[in-house]
């Protein structure tokens, strides 16, 4: 999984019952491991290190999926 500062990320549930997360890559902690500082929609900050499959990351430039 490739990420840019600016791309979206979409966070699945882990739960039936409970709607994905979905915000904005501020910054690349960690490039190697992947972490992640994330705004997500409701204006929480986290860092996040995605496990395999878990996320989709929605490019800046021409909304493509990568």
């Amino acid at each position: 999984m490739k990420a840019q500062v600016g791309d979206r990320i979409v966070v699945e549930s882990e739960r039936a019952a409970q709607t994905g997360r979905t915000g904005v890559i501020e910054e690349i902690v960690d490039e190697e491991s992947m972490r992640l500082r994330i705004r997500w929609d409701d204006g929480h900050t986290s860092i996040l290190t995605p496990a395999a499959g878990a996320a989709t990351i929605v490019s800046a430039q021409a909304g493509s999926t990568v």
